[in-house]
């Protein structure tokens, strides 16, 4: 088991940026690949981006390509997600989310391909 809080959601404008933070712990943090997921009212949970558990590789989805970056933090069990130029569509509850890597060294970008899930912290933007 792996336990994950999320933090650093608030309300920014338009073109700004946030950093959201993933704090695990109950487990050994650095055998686990990490991804980040977005739920907005009324939608479907969606992939946002993941990151290997050696952080070697990584994956996002097309709508934040080359504004989001995931990262991670071994030493301090913290998987990241820096946020920039947002926009009032990324408004949603954003959640990281937790899997065995089991020896495989990939990213793992679908929701349903992982075990452990945090409660969220909502990012609002406004226009």
């Amino acid at each position: 088991q792996v336990q994950l809080v999320e933090s650093g959601g608030g309300l920014v404008q338009a073109g700004g940026s946030l950093r959201l933070s993933c704090a695990a712990s109950g487990r050994t943090f650095s055998s686990y690949a990490m991804g980040w997921f977005r739920q907005a009212p009324g939608k479907e949970r969606e992939s946002v981006a993941a990151i290997s558990w050696s952080a070697g590789s990584t994956d996002y989805t097309d709508s934040v390509k080359g504004r989001f970056t995931i990262s991670r933090d071994n030493a301090k069990n913290t998987v990241y997600l820096q946020m920039n130029s947002l926009n009032p569509e990324d408004t949603a509850v954003y959640y990281c989310a937790a899997r065995p890597s089991w020896g495989s060294s990939r990213a793992f970008i679908r929701d349903y391909e992982y075990n452990y899930w945090g409660q969220g912290t909502q990012v609002t933007v406004s226009s």
